[in-house]
């Protein structure tokens, strides 16, 4: 890939208005090089050993919606080495270290299982790409798997060639992902949740807020009761800081009939 078209697509990605914009950008070009099996994850809330609440979380996969549910939602992803990997470092590295360790006895009895049942699914060779965070408590990492006819060798060969084109065109992907709206079912917010919270945070009373917003000091208590919920918070306060680190306040929501279309 020459160096034009990298920096093009670097800029599509840049460009783009979504999560799941970027995502296709990126994984689209990563299948093209062997790799159509890819996952992602991203918390803004780790605490201690934990990725804090999964509802928190995102999860992004181009694997069918089984394995997605099995490997993120029941918390398989945790036992993997390459997760354990991604957690204490940052950079790139393929996969050939886990099955050497497996060989070699160095992995835990449940790293070890996880490993052995990837490898009866086809899920073998492929890589990690794991991003340095300016926040204690954010993590987030890439796992592109290797499509099932390419070898540890062949990743490797591959990363020796590609490695500033994957390592540039994941993070660039990552950065342009945590900046966009995190928007999903269990923690969405409506419109008025969204305007009745942007305006506490500009430090306006509840008072205030009904009149910017046209009704009555209730409804805008409703607004930010169902904004908490929503997010899961206890306080008003605690439902700003929250909105503001999932990007769901002071963003450019596209509109209903585009989201539609998408």
């Amino acid at each position: 890939m020459t160096c034009n078209t990298v920096l093009e697509l670097l800029g599509q990605i840049a460009c783009a208005s979504s999560i799941d914009e970027t995502w296709e950008i990126a994984t689209s070009h990563f299948a093209g090089i062997g790799f159509a099996r890819a996952n992602y994850g991203f918390t803004r809330f780790r605490h201690l050993k934990t990725i804090g609440d999964p509802d928190d979380a995102l999860f992004l996969s181009t694997m069918d919606q089984t394995y997605a549910r099995r490997y993120f939602e029941s918390g398989l992803f945790s036992r993997s080495p390459v997760f354990r990997w991604a957690e204490r470092n940052s950079g790139l590295k393929t996969w050939k270290w886990v099955h050497d360790a497996l060989a070699e006895g160095r992995l835990s009895p449940a790293e070890a299982d996880l490993v052995r049942q990837n490898d009866s699914n086809g899920i073998r060779a492929g890589l990690t790409v794991s991003f340095p965070e300016t926040s204690s408590r954010a993590r987030g990492a890439l796992g592109l798997i290797a499509d099932q006819n390419l070898s540890h060798e062949d990743v490797e060969e591959i990363v020796r060639e590609r490695h500033d084109e994957i390592n540039a065109i994941a993070n660039m992907m990552h950065l342009r992902i945590v900046q966009l709206p995190q928007l999903t079912k269990s923690r969405a917010l409506s419109p008025r949740q969204r305007e009745a919270l942007e305006w506490v945070a500009d430090g306006k009373t509840t008072q205030d807020v009904a009149l910017l917003m046209g009704v009555s000091s209730a409804m805008v208590e409703k607004h930010l009761r169902l904004a908490r919920d929503a997010l899961a918070v206890e306080t008003t306060a605690q439902a700003v800081a929250k909105g503001a680190l999932l990007n769901m306040i002071f963003q450019n929501f596209p509109a209903p009939a585009a989201q539609a279309a998408r």
